[in-house]
C-alpha cells in the first residue's frame, strides 16, 4: 500500500508545482516567514503568507485572512502548531482534491500531508503547540490548559521565550525541501 501511495503522490504532485527552488529561494522564504511573524502575524499566517504566492494567491491579505485562525494551535487552544497547520494548509493548494470521489488525489495529499508532519515531528518531537511551548508535558495532549483568546504581546521577553520563530523559518524550509525532493523524484523516475 505504501508503494502504491507513494506512486500516487509522485504523479499528482507534478499537477502544480514550478521547478525546484533553490537554497536561496528556499531561505528567502523562510526569512520572509520569520519577517511576517515579527510583524505580529501568527505562526500559520506566517507560514502560508510566505508561500501562498507559489499557488497563484497574490491578496497577501487573503493569505493572512485564510490561515488567520489556524495560530497558537487552532484559535490559541494550543493543539496542533500553527506552523504545521499552515504548512498542511499549502500542501492543499499544491496538491489537494477538490473532486468528492477524487480518492487517489486525497490519498496522495494525505501522503504528503503525513509527510510534513513526520518531517515535522522529527524536528521536534511532537505537533502539539502546548507541547512544543513547554506548556504541557510531551505525549500529554490531553491536559487541560486554560484557554485564553488573546493574543500575547509581541515583546521582547515573548520572542526570547518562544520557539515559534524558529519554527515558522523551519516549516517553510521543511515544506519546500519535500516539495524538492518530490520534484527531483518524479523527474528522475
Amino acid at each position: 500500500m505504501k508503494n502504491n501511495r507513494n506512486n500516487l503522490y509522485n504523479r499528482k504532485i507534478l499537477s502544480t508545482f514550478a521547478p525546484v527552488m533553490t537554497n536561496e529561494e528556499i531561505e528567502a522564504r523562510a526569512e520572509r516567514a520569520v519577517e511576517l511573524f515579527k510583524q505580529g502575524y501568527n505562526c500559520s499566517q506566517s507560514v502560508f503568507a510566505a508561500c501562498a504566492d507559489l499557488y497563484g494567491i497574490d491578496d497577501l491579505s487573503l493569505a493572512l485572512r485564510l490561515s488567520a485562525s489556524f495560530g497558537g494551535g487552532i484559535g490559541r487552544m494550543r493543539m496542533v502548531c500553527g506552523a504545521a497547520t499552515g504548512m498542511f494548509m499549502l500542501a492543499g493548494l499544491h496538491n489537494g482534491s477538490a473532486t468528492p470521489r477524487d480518492n487517489e488525489g486525497k490519498m496522495a495529499n494525505y501522503a504528503f500531508v503525513q509527510r510534513l508532519a513526520g518531517d515535522f515531528k522529527a524536528q521536534y518531537g511532537t505537533l502539539i503547540c502546548a507541547e512544543l511551548l513547554g506548556l504541557a508535558p510531551k505525549g500529554q495532549c490531553d491536559v487541560k490548559l486554560e484557554l485564553d483568546p488573546r493574543p500575547a504581546d509581541r515583546t521582547p521577553e515573548y520572542y526570547k521565550k518562544r520557539p515559534c520563530v524558529e519554527m515558522v523559518a523551519e516549516a517553510v524550509r521543511i515544506y519546500l525541501h519535500a516539495i524538492n525532493d518530490k520534484m527531483r523524484k518524479c523527474v528522475n523516475d
